[in-house]
């Protein structure tokens, strides 16, 4: 992910004449972003290990129960 950021934000910079001021700016929320889901993933795999439910889980995130069991039916 950061590769390919950092190669869209040298094709910016060189086609538009971009500072990459907002290109850098997309680029590291995008980073941010990517390192938010997976931090979140983690923390859903250890609530579902100490017991929390998917509602549970999902009124701390801020989602549906439904919503919770979608995207991590995996996690258990």
């Amino acid at each position: 992910m950061r590769l390919r950021c950092q190669h869209m934000l040298t094709v910016m910079r060189t086609t538009t004449g971009d500072d990459g001021g907002v290109v850098r700016e997309l680029a590291a929320i995008a980073e941010a972003k990517t390192e938010l889901a997976r931090r979140e993933e983690v923390a859903v795999r250890r609530a579902r290990h100490q017991g929390l439910s998917w509602a549970e889980i999902g009124t701390l995130l801020g989602v549906t129960r439904q919503t919770m069991h979608r995207k991590y039916r995996s996690v258990g």
